[in-house]
């Protein structure tokens, strides 16, 4: 069940106001900012909660109030984000057989929890990816439906937190990203 408490969002603020980037985004039309963050987690829920309680004063208060909205998430809900996930992917220049085994990995992943293995790969250089990926996989593998679903939660909390410091830097660019741009950086469902 969701909480009707977010985060105090005055608390932490900084006295320069928001950054630009966070300023934008407070200003989206409230569809508009639905479907900028539909591309950070696939739960309409989520997405209309985290818009209806802007502005954030700065981006501690955005990551608190997703948290949140994240761990408040019903199994429907989960269900419907994790249905809008894609599985994580190699950079192109990775090794041949590296992209082979993870698309083996993928496919038995999903025939056995039926939704994409998300993990969120923040902090772990390009070169490490592949080995941290599939070794991941294999790992979460052995895990029963619910403990596995209780990470892919997690996980995907994180990656929706990501994906909104990654909405924030591209609203800030000074080239003016539309929307319709900001969305193509996360494809949903």
């Amino acid at each position: 069940m969701l909480s009707s408490h977010l985060p105090a969002q005055a608390r932490g603020g900084s006295d320069s106001g928001p950054e630009p980037g966070l300023t934008r985004f407070n200003t989206l039309s409230a569809e508009a900012a639905r479907a900028v963050l539909l591309h950070c987690c696939g739960s309409r829920r989520w997405a209309h909660r985290m818009a209806a309680h802007r502005p954030y004063p700065d981006a501690g208060a955005l990551l608190a109030a997703a948290d949140e909205a994240s761990y408040d998430l019903s199994q429907a809900d989960l269900s419907e984000a994790l249905a809008a996930e894609h599985s994580a992917e190699l950079d192109h220049g990775a090794p041949y057989a590296a992209l082979l085994a993870l698309d083996a990995a993928h496919a038995e992943y999903e025939r056995k929890f039926g939704h994409a293995f998300v993990i969120c790969l923040d902090g772990h250089p390009p070169e490490e990816q592949a080995d941290q990926l599939l070794g991941a996989i294999r790992r979460r593998m052995g895990h029963e439906v619910d403990e596995e679903r209780a990470l892919s939660a997690d996980e995907l909390r994180r990656v929706a937190q990501s994906r909104l410091l990654e909405l924030t830097r591209r609203l800030t660019c000074p080239d003016g990203a539309s929307v319709a741009e900001i969305g193509l950086f996360a494809p949903v469902g």
